[in-house]
């Protein structure tokens, strides 16, 4: 350990203590380092008189935040069974072995990092790389010096890594599974193909979801997989909600609609406290807590979490991650997925960061698209994209709104930030960055200032 601890010391600080143990000569002590086996040997025999109160699986370990993508985010209590549950569901599903070296970039106030990334080390004694923030550039050489076997991905992570130029390294990893969730459908084989990654291991939950699902055999564009058949074996299930309020809907006898394959629906968990896998814990906020619960949900008096995701399932029971509860939004009569159309911007602009989003237009029903697209040297020529646009999305899913600024906010988990550019809307009054609007009648954006926007709350433009 000595040439390891070594490597790093000068990033220790010098308020850490260093000890040392075991037949060691003068070579291998590193300065101001402490030797412990004396010091254990002149301890303290005794059992103290005060001992510490003993902790069970279900005493709470921690708080961890919420990403809080689409609203503020949440205190969500982790107790130290769900621990074990998050890194024993990461290792298990995707046959992680204590040989395997992992590679965590990730922020360790969020459960991806600190329980699916660290709790392989704590729990299941696999090394695991730290390195205390993401870089795209940095990314394949670490995994080559480290010899790492794992990697972890989440949010934009896998599309940031794709905008990276060409390079050998990129190819002389031993990585054999990225295991994470994120990685969107658009992108997914070309990920695997170029940096020649055996296994993505996508996966959906949530720090407090009591319904997580794993992609276990490499499904494209799949998070996870349920059986149609042993159904009450793992008691999660899509169901039907009413589109605008995202409340569900209810049959004759009162008991949540379930989705058939290939419709949309809400991902909900049957809750039980005495199950580890499907117990529901909540927040530190009550309230917060109260709204993510439905009762009569499989059956009359059950109580069910609500995920606040729309997903769909195929006739096998592979399950695909539509889109977050407020992100969808109708136009024209129909559902807009946030999540394809980001995709396909993103794809047709070289990978750039974009957030889609819909926006209320006065005297006109539904939300239009709107879409802000990172343009940090003002190069994107907004008309040149719509004829690309006209190729692959369907009249209804084209952005109304476009907003080119200079960068695109993300969470810390690497998650598109919309909670402003949604409020802000496309009022030129509310920012200073470029916006476009769409004349249908003339087939391509205008820019948008505030006589624009006058006449298009006025309805002289019809949308």
């Amino acid at each position: 350990m000595a040439e390891a601890v070594a490597e790093v010391s000068g990033q220790l600080g010098k308020s850490l203590l260093k000890f040392c143990s075991g037949d060691l000569g003068p070579q291998s002590i590193l300065p101001d380092t402490q030797l412990l086996d004396p010091m254990l040997k002149e301890a303290i025999t005794t059992t103290p008189l005060a001992q510490p109160p003993s902790k069970g699986m279900d005493d709470r370990l921690f708080y961890i935040y919420t990403s809080g993508t689409t609203g503020l985010p949440k205190a969500a209590i982790v107790v130290h069974s769900r621990y074990y549950r998050i890194a024993a569901f990461g290792h298990h599903s995707y046959s992680m072995r204590e040989a395997d070296v992992l590679y965590d970039c990730l922020p360790l106030y969020h459960s991806a990092g600190n329980i699916m990334g660290v709790g392989q080390c704590i729990i299941y004694g696999l090394t695991v790389i730290l390195r205390k923030k993401f870089s795209a550039s940095r990314f394949w050489d670490d995994c080559i010096k480290y010899n790492c076997t794992v990697v972890q991905y989440i949010g934009e992570i896998c599309r940031y890594l794709l905008k990276q130029p060409v390079r050998d390294a990129e190819r002389r990893h031993r990585v054999r599974l990225a295991v994470g969730n994120g990685l969107r459908p658009a992108i997914w084989e070309e990920f695997v193909q170029r940096f020649g990654v055996r296994q993505v291991g996508e996966f959906y939950g949530a720090t407090e979801c009591n319904c997580s699902i794993a992609n276990m055999d490499g499904k494209v564009g799949s998070c996870g997989f349920n059986s149609r058949i042993l159904t009450h074996v793992y008691p999660i299930r899509l169901v039907k909600v009413n589109e605008d309020t995202m409340e569900p809907l209810r049959d004759a006898q009162g008991l949540c609609i379930p989705c058939q394959p290939g419709e949309p629906g809400l991902l909900v968990g049957q809750i039980n406290q005495q199950d580890p896998l499907r117990r529901f814990d909540g927040y530190v906020s009550e309230s917060a807590t109260s709204k993510k619960i439905a009762h009569s949900v499989f059956c009359k008096g059950d109580s069910a979490y609500l995920s606040g995701d729309v997903l769909v399932m195929d006739e096998l029971g592979y399950m695909y991650f539509r889109d977050r509860s407020g992100d969808t939004f109708r136009w024209r009569g129909e559902n807009v997925s946030t999540t394809e159309v980001e995709g396909v911007l993103s794809r047709l602009l070289g990978q750039t960061d974009v957030a889609v989003y819909g926006v209320a237009v006065p005297g006109v029903e539904g939300k239009a698209g709107m879409a802000a697209i990172a343009d940090p040297h003002s190069q994107l020529d907004p008309d040149s994209m719509y004829q690309e646009l006209q190729k692959v999305l369907a009249p209804y899913a084209r952005p109304i709104f476009l907003r080119l600024l200079p960068q695109v906010d993300t969470t810390g988990t690497f998650k598109i930030q919309k909670t402003r550019l949604q409020r802000e809307g496309f009022d030129p009054r509310q920012t200073s960055d470029r916006l476009f609007f769409l004349d249908l009648k003339q087939g391509h954006y205008l820019p948008l200032d505030e006589a624009v926007y006058s006449r298009i709350c006025s309805g002289a433009f019809a949308l």
